[in-house]
């Protein structure tokens, strides 16, 4: 019956700067962008990473505490990588800190980071 996620919603704060950050540090591939007329949605941009989806929301006045609907619910979304230590090393060269980690958890190597706006990503070596 349910099959897989299909695709993960983040709000961002600044628009083109996650889009940069998606598609420029961690790979991702700009795939659409569209305008939305359904305010205060304006603007969705599809990035794909393999066969993960993300969706990029621009939302008048997202950081309006009237518009909490259009900021809840992200935790966190987990990446896999192939390598840790030549992932983080790519990243530190691209001025992305680590905010958590990494760590050993039995079969698997577990650090975090943030993008632009904050939101946490997980990077995960199995």
């Amino acid at each position: 019956m349910f099959k897989r996620i299909d695709h993960i919603e983040i709000v961002a704060r600044d628009f083109e700067g996650a889009i940069a950050f998606y598609s420029e540090v961690l790979g991702f591939t700009l795939k659409e962008r569209m305008p939305v007329p359904a305010p205060p949605l304006k603007e969705i941009a599809y990035l794909s990473l393999g066969d993960t989806v993300l969706e990029l929301m621009r939302v008048e006045g997202a950081t309006d505490p009237e518009r909490a609907p259009w900021e809840m619910g992200y935790r966190m979304m987990a990446i896999e990588v192939e390598d840790m230590d030549r992932a983080l090393a790519f990243l530190a060269g691209k001025g992305v800190p680590v905010t958590w980690g990494p760590v050993t958890l039995g079969p698997s190597k577990r650090t975090e980071i943030k993008d632009p706006d904050g939101n946490s990503i997980e990077l995960r070596q199995w």
